[in-house]
């Protein structure tokens, strides 16, 4: 599709749902207009949607924390409150629910979007979608069973940057010739040696055990806990059975960069390389690397994630990379195309890159921009709009990294069947594409 094509049908994507919910009953914004949702995790990232959320009615509220559901109750003081999720997606239907925001610890997440999803319930899901490739497919082959009726987001709010459409637009409209890589990287370094020792009883007000959830059982220790709002993750997502350390934090926003450009679909193989590994923390330092297909518009690509100090080499000597925290690098034919979540850089290589093979959109052909990221979700649930982030990118993005992980953790390149989900040159490989879960914890439930 060239881009006159891609704008007019995304634009029409765009303005015809929303003419039509603004003509409903007289205003977007009138009460019988809104949706009844639920917020999961009321604290932290929950406390990011509070103002989006007012513009709709949230009628529950949900967290494992007293004191943080007190703290979103001050908000939204008639929601009703739950501690256990389950036991709110069981009321769905007496809560007369449309959708849920679910902003729990990572190693709930594919488990309370696949049980909403099985509800007929809109998802808003925090990154990451999901902590293993088995529950990054079942979440998203289950939208995809219920597209046409269900709209789904993960929250990679950066998306809504102008930079990613502008980057789509240069490598798309062949700026560096013809795409053969891209990389990304992010430099978070967080060291943990282990699982915190057992340190006394939780909290009154800490509902420990539903926290635990579905991972395996580990004794209380507050330093899982010691963080401030919107921070508290890094005290926990590096452990194995809470989350995927930088795979599944940061580097969901930064591959997106590169993914929101590249239209990948599943990796044929990956392979990995770090220090060492450590059966109850991920890698701080690990890259990997990953052999996908050709497309309709670009022929086949090698695909690199760097974390942890862990970087590509720069492109030209002056040009230091390690000065970009979180970034993304596009290679092709004619040069390169350098970015962070809202620069990019151009450099063309070879006495063949003059660029006036280039022409640059007018703004009329620009991908139309994404007027907030949670607003987009609301557009969606209620007209069926197609959103940035459903999960079916995302969840292929997120089986993609882990896949990488997987590797790292076999030490080997692994050969991939993205169509049924199999290593198909190491046994060893295919048990780390699942995990075992506690008793009351089913993913299909």
């Amino acid at each position: 599709m060239n881009r006159r094509k891609f704008i007019t049908s995304a634009a029409m994507a765009v303005s015809a749902p929303l003419i039509l919910s603004q003509i409903k009953l007289f205003g977007a914004d009138a009460p019988s207009n809104k949706l009844n949702l639920a917020l999961i995790g009321t604290w932290g990232r929950g406390e990011a949607h509070f103002d989006a959320l007012k513009t709709q009615n949230v009628v529950a509220l949900c967290d494992i924390n007293e004191d943080h559901l007190a703290f979103g109750a001050k908000q939204f003081p008639r929601a009703k409150q739950y501690f256990d999720w389950r036991k709110l997606l069981d009321d769905h239907q007496k809560l007369g629910l449309d959708g849920v925001v679910i902003c729990t610890a990572d190693h709930h997440h594919a488990f309370v979007s696949n049980w909403a999803l099985n509800r007929g319930l809109h998802v808003y899901c925090e990154k990451p979608l999901a902590n293993t490739i088995e529950e990054a497919r079942i979440v998203r082959a289950n939208y995809l069973s219920k597209k046409d009726k269900l709209a789904t987001q993960v929250g990679m709010q950066r998306h809504a940057f102008q930079n990613f459409n502008r980057l789509r637009e240069l490598i798309r409209d062949k700026a560096i010739g013809e795409l053969t890589a891209a990389y990304a990287w992010g430099n978070r370094q967080i060291r943990r040696p282990g699982y915190y020792p057992a340190a006394g009883a939780p909290p009154s007000n800490l509902h420990y055990d539903l926290w635990l959830g579905p991972a395996p059982y580990h004794p209380y220790n507050p330093g899982y806990f010691r963080g401030g709002s919107g921070a508290n993750c890094l005290e926990w997502n590096m452990f194995w059975d809470f989350g995927n350390g930088q795979v599944g934090d940061m580097g969901s926003h930064t591959m997106d960069l590169l993914w929101n450009v590249v239209d990948a679909e599943h990796a044929t193989s990956a392979e990995a390389s770090g220090e060492a590994f450590n059966p109850e923390v991920s890698p701080v330092t690990m890259e990997s690397h990953y052999d996908n297909p050709a497309n309709d518009w670009r022929g086949p690509i090698k695909i690199s994630w760097y974390q942890g100090g862990a970087m590509p080499k720069s492109p030209k000597s002056w040009l230091d990379l390690k000065k970009i925290d979180h970034g993304a690098m596009f290679k092709g034919s004619k040069g390169f195309v350098v970015a962070d979540f809202n620069n990019r850089l151009i450099i063309p290589v070879g006495d063949n890159a003059d660029m006036t093979y280039y022409k640059s959109p007018s703004k009329d052909e620009l991908i139309p921009t994404v007027n907030g990221f949670q607003q987009e979700w609301f557009a969606a649930c209620k007209t069926g709009q197609k959103t940035s982030c459903n999960f079916d990118y995302s969840g292929t993005m997120i089986e993609q990294m882990l896949l990488g992980l997987v590797a790292y953790r076999v030490g080997k390149k692994i050969e991939y069947d993205g169509a049924n989900g199999v290593v198909t040159n190491s046994s060893e490989a295919n048990t780390y594409l699942s995990r075992n879960y506690r008793a009351g914890y089913t993913l299909n439930g």
